[in-house]
């Protein structure tokens, strides 16, 4: 595969790039890529989602920490897609959060954009910058940090 010429990721590309599956794959589809530096990841809420069984009955509201980790999941593919890791098992983890604000609430019916930008890579740690947006409203900003185990060559 050509990841170069690569612009977007449907559901099977991302499984092939990230290890998580329903019901934690938390996008549908990556677009707007440009390797080593962005991409934005949809995610499209809906009613009959299982966390809204609980959070919160009457009043569903996406969880804040859910959307942190679907900006988290849409970096995995931005940069699984940079550097060559479809079909190799890699896995990803966390390293730290900081500077997150939530700024509204997001519900069933929207669509939540996932905007990351890469502000240090290319090897197994890399920093990132993301901004959640419904109907370009912020709904939540933070930095992360994410560690990728790279299969063995």
């Amino acid at each position: 595969m050509d990841a170069s010429a690569v612009t977007t990721a449907d559901l099977d590309l991302i499984q092939r790039i990230i290890p998580h599956r329903y019901p934690f794959l938390l996008i549908d589809k990556v677009k707007d890529v440009v390797l080593n530096e962005s991409c934005v990841g949809v995610k499209c809420i809906t009613f009959n989602e299982p966390q809204f069984q609980g959070h919160f009955p009457g009043m569903p509201i996406f969880p804040g920490v859910m959307i942190i980790e679907a900006m988290a999941q849409t970096s995995g593919v931005l940069v699984g897609l940079s550097m060559d890791l479809v079909d190799k098992n890699a896995k990803v983890f966390f390293m730290g959060v900081d500077g997150v604000k939530f700024r509204r609430k997001v519900v069933p019916g929207d669509v939540l954009e996932l905007h990351v930008k890469a502000l240090r890579g290319g090897g197994r740690v890399w920093k990132f910058e993301g901004r959640a947006m419904v109907e370009g409203e912020l709904a939540c900003e933070a930095s992360f940090t994410a560690m990728f185990d790279l299969p063995k060559a």
